[in-house]
């Protein structure tokens, strides 16, 4: 993991205290809302429906146990003990008093955790495959790329106000596990036919309003060009984005007005002006970078372990968390481990303090002391010896846990709708625990097998709900919360924007409606091996829209 030098602590204390002063004066009325806002803001702090939300930054979801003990602490303290973490790789606290936030990131600052730069028209928190590091299939670790990149954005004077948030995620592997394509920069670590590594870059992805897919703008950049590159799309957009309407401010609105070959045309021009500047990648800086992030030295092959598989054979739900919830690993004798955090009917994203602690206790003791936030709103545990799977399991299991359900139908994404945000139209999180009941039994889960369902309580798609397999959205008509759903959308290598089926579902038809669609998969797959997606794009909307309303 990447540590604070001189110059990080230093920064972030210096803002603690900067927003502490800020906060007093707000307490005193000597600063109005209006005045407040944009100063909380780059402190991660928004006003919701009912309270200020503190948004905490894991940056590119790495975290120790050191600091996960502290976000418990953090949970108990001043928050009502449990935190929720998000589709950023961040968490939020959804109940702490302003005049107490100064006093939390106080805390947080002492193992190396702000909330910078985790709201506002700002770069926010680089994202980054959750497995990265660990993944069998990576060409390279992604996250020194997503720190340089994180050193680089914080507080760079150009752009702490640009038109809009900005969104950066990179990957190493084949399989996009960070849904790149579907951020404002998306970058694809790779190596070309040489072996160097560089990148292919991706524009003008998001979702909310107008989602959209992004553009390849160049295949292969190489290593050293990282930021440089980065900078100029930057200076384009901070340039040329719409600053008069913020449903029009995003840099993939600019992608789709201008057109992806004038924009990269632009950025390859500025980037020819800048390229052998300041901001060219010494391979020194990348190599000393790279260090952090380097595997645990005792992280070794190990044998075959006989004692698993004979606790799999004797223990059926053992086995099924062992199918479902671990990874491959590129270490013989080592698999990367998704701790759910969605056990049937409960709250998606959510963790206890206590929760927190044993998942801190456990990857101290067995899991190399890394733990990851998923952009999937669960937790990893990337590193751990398939000998240790067992022990892990009771512990988990224990504190509620081990739901073997990683990729099912009850692993939904679910932003935190109207029982929390002031921009929602509808409640998300009820309608996630009832679908998640509905199909809470293992064996069906099992047979319905890969499906994404994500659900958002309005148009600013927090909930990812364009990408799910089936996606579910919050609006409100005539003063009652109805739910319009899409299908086909997918966030990895293949993106795509899921399409509207029809019209809404009322609170009470929506889970009926998505029991429909589920078993209208079952009954039109061509084997139980074509998942959910790979149905939809064989079959189209028609025999899910016959379903649902009678018609094709």
């Amino acid at each position: 993991m990447y540590r604070y030098d001189e110059f990080d602590h230093e920064f972030v204390t210096a803002r603690v205290a900067q927003f502490r002063d800020q906060v007093g004066r707000r307490v005193s009325g000597e600063l109005t809302e209006d005045q407040f806002k944009p100063l909380r803001l780059m402190n991660g702090v928004y006003l919701q429906l009912h309270a200020y939300m503190l948004r905490v930054a894991v940056p590119y979801g790495t975290l120790n146990s050191e600091q996960m003990r502290m976000l418990a602490h953090v949970a108990r303290k001043y928050d009502r003990g449990y935190g929720h973490f998000t589709t950023r790789q961040n968490i939020q606290y959804n109940w702490p008093k302003l005049s107490e936030i100064p006093d939390a990131l106080a805390e947080l600052a002492s193992v190396e955790m702000h909330a910078i730069q985790t709201s506002g028209n700002c770069i926010r928190n680089v994202t980054a495959d959750h497995f990265a590091g660990a993944a069998e299939d990576e060409v390279a670790d992604p996250r020194p790329y997503a720190e340089i990149l994180r050193q680089w954005s914080s507080l760079h004077p150009e752009f702490v106000f640009l038109p809009r948030k900005f969104k950066v995620a990179v990957t190493g592997a084949e399989r996009d596990r960070a849904a790149i394509q579907v951020h404002d920069i998306g970058l694809h670590l790779k190596k070309d036919a040489e072996g160097r590594l560089g990148f292919a870059v991706y524009i003008g992805g998001g979702q909310g309003r107008t989602p959209m897919v992004a553009k390849k703008i160049r295949d292969f950049l190489p290593e050293e060009d990282l930021l440089s590159y980065s900078e100029a799309i930057l200076r384009v957009y901070n340039l040329n984005g719409r600053r008069d309407n913020k449903y029009k401010a995003r840099i993939k609105i600019l992608v789709h007005e201008t057109g992806a070959d004038e924009i990269a045309r632009q950025v390859e021009e500025e980037w020819e002006r800048i390229r052998h500047g300041a901001l060219k990648l010494p391979q020194g800086e990348v190599e000393r970078i790279r260090e952090y992030f380097a595997a645990p030295a005792t992280l070794t092959a190990l044998p075959p372990s006989p004692a698993l598989a004979i606790e799999r054979a004797r223990d059926p739900e053992f086995n099924a968390w062992v199918e479902r919830n671990t990874h491959p690993h590129r270490v013989p004798g080592h698999v990367s481990v998704t701790i759910s955090l969605k056990p049937i009917g409960g709250t998606p994203g959510d963790a206890t303090a206590e929760q927190m602690d044993v998942v801190a206790d456990l990857a101290k003791r067995l899991a190399f002391d890394e733990i990851r936030v998923s952009h999937e709103q669960n937790l990893i545990l990337p590193h751990v010896a398939k000998s240790d799977l067992k022990a892990i399991y009771d512990e988990l299991l224990v504190a509620g846990l081990a739901t073997a359900n990683a990729g099912l139908v009850t692993d939904i994404i679910a932003c935190p709708g109207l029982d929390y945000c002031a921009l929602a139209n509808a409640r998300s999180i009820p309608v996630a625990q009832r679908i998640s009941q509905r199909f809470g039994d293992m064996a069906r889960q099992r047979d319905i097998g890969d499906l994404k369902i994500k659900i958002s309580g309005c148009i600013n798609a927090c909930g990812h709900h364009h990408v799910g397999h089936i996606g579910i959205l919050g609006v409100e008509k005539k003063g009652e919360e109805f739910y319009q759903i899409s299908l086909g959308g997918s966030g990895d290598e293949n993106s795509s924007i899921g399409e509207i089926i029809g019209r809404g579902f009322s609170t009470e038809e929506i889970v009926d409606a998505i029991e429909t669609v589920v078993d209208t998969y079952i009954a039109k797959r061509e084997s139980h091996d074509e998942t959910f997606l790979a149905a939809y794009r064989r079959l189209g909307q028609a025999p899910f829209k016959e379903a649902l309303y009678g018609t094709a």
